[in-house]
């Protein structure tokens, strides 16, 4: 016969929670081990993560999910197929631009979307997302979330998206196939058309890209004005001879050492160091961008029934931290960092210091929708 303990200290309690979240032991032993069996009801209430598996009934089909490179948890997706029957596809796009063209030419089946925080209220103004039910994935707590991070998704006081995750764009460098340092966009550009000529990226998307060569020349990372756009352009073709490719998809490049150094998105980079310490990720002195995604739902999606359970199924907090686990992107939900262990919360990839993060801006609407700068992107791709 078991014996249960009378009390069990808090670092106990702790690693037998982490190892029952990471399905190590069951959940009989969990609740057995740590006296807390005639407490579940209570526990469930408080932390949702120790609920029993809801019960998706009903549900069937695909759901296509629409999201970026390397940003999701295949265990988590595989689970949710388990439990409700539905087959996830996901389709991958490496800038807000390409979604929103997608999602105007019409006929994309898309059932779920990640955008970004300045994207929203386009989304939004054009009919193309949803006003959320919350009701429909009570797992979602506003009250959990950073408050930083709650007013892009909210417009008039309704709900078109909530916060997935956070994180910064900066860019990463092997520092086993260079000795150089640079610390800001100035340094980035001039490394290189200099000594690393032919091993750098910059990515297929204009709102970094064009801001992060804005921020080079002292420019603000949203700029819209003519003339500094046209210096903008200037560097950027400049530069274009120089690079190893523009794609938002560099990881390759960087595992393979085709490239020594990418302009690059928090989650790719936690990833890229966590396998390859020699990988690291700098933040520009003199500014860039932090963003923050989002969930939300297609208007007429096809599967908005299975586009609802999912949400509720990835944002239970035990599976939104394996999700976080697996990608390397900050929460922006206090009960995911009750559960993520040290290694994650005390990486400066992944929660920089206060004083990195105060140069950084926020992407803004008018980038989205400005033709001057997609035509810019145009040029400097075609250059």
């Amino acid at each position: 016969m078991t014996k249960h303990p009378d009390h069990i200290s808090a670092s106990k309690f702790l690693d037998e929670l982490r190892r029952f979240q990471k399905g190590s032991v069951t959940r009989r032993h969990f609740l057995g081990v740590t006296g807390l069996g005639l407490a579940t009801a209570v526990l469930s209430t408080a932390m949702p993560g120790l609920r029993p598996r809801k019960a998706y009934a009903g549900l069937s089909g695909t759901l296509n999910v629409t999201t970026w490179p390397n940003y999701f948890s295949q265990e988590n997706y595989d689970n949710f197929t388990k439990q409700t029957g539905v087959n996830i596809n996901v389709n991958v796009f490496g800038s807000n631009e390409e979604m929103l063209a997608k999602l105007q030419a019409g006929s994309t089946g898309w059932d779920v979307l990640v955008p970004t925080n300045y994207t929203i209220s386009t989304y939004k103004n054009l009919d193309l997302i949803e006003p959320l039910d919350l009701k429909l994935f009570p797992s979602y707590d506003p009250a959990a979330q950073d408050p930083r991070f709650l007013g892009p998704g909210t417009i008039d006081g309704v709900t078109y998206a909530v916060p997935k995750d956070w994180g910064t764009t900066g860019f990463i460098v092997n520092t086993k196939m260079t000795t150089e340092n640079p610390t800001s966009w100035k340094e980035f550009f001039a490394l290189t058309q200099g000594p690393l000529s032919g091993k750098a990226t910059v990515q297929d998307y204009q709102l970094t890209t064009i801001g992060s060569a804005a921020k080079a020349l002292g420019y603000g990372f949203n700029t819209v004005d003519k003339a500094e756009l046209a210096e903008v352009e200037k560097l950027l073709v400049a530069t274009k001879p120089h690079l190893f490719a523009i794609t938002s998809d560099y990881q390759p490049p960087m595992r393979n050492g085709d490239a020594a150094m990418a302009m690059c998105w928090t989650t790719d980079a936690a990833q890229l160091n966590r396998d390859m310490p020699e990988m690291s990720y700098r933040l520009g002195t003199d500014g860039g961008e932090i963003w923050v995604d989002h969930y939300a739902v297609i208007k007429g999606a096809p599967n908005r029934d299975a586009a609802y359970a999912f949400l509720d199924f990835i944002l239970t907090p035990a599976v939104n931290a394996k999700e976080i686990e697996a990608h390397g992107t900050p929460t922006t939900d206090a009960r995911v960092l009750k559960l993520l262990p040290e290694s994650i919360l005390k990486n400066p990839i992944l929660y920089p210091a206060a004083d990195q993060l105060s140069a950084l801006e926020y992407g803004a609407a008018e980038t989205l929708t400005t033709p001057e700068r997609a035509e810019l992107m145009a040029r400097f791709k075609s250059a």
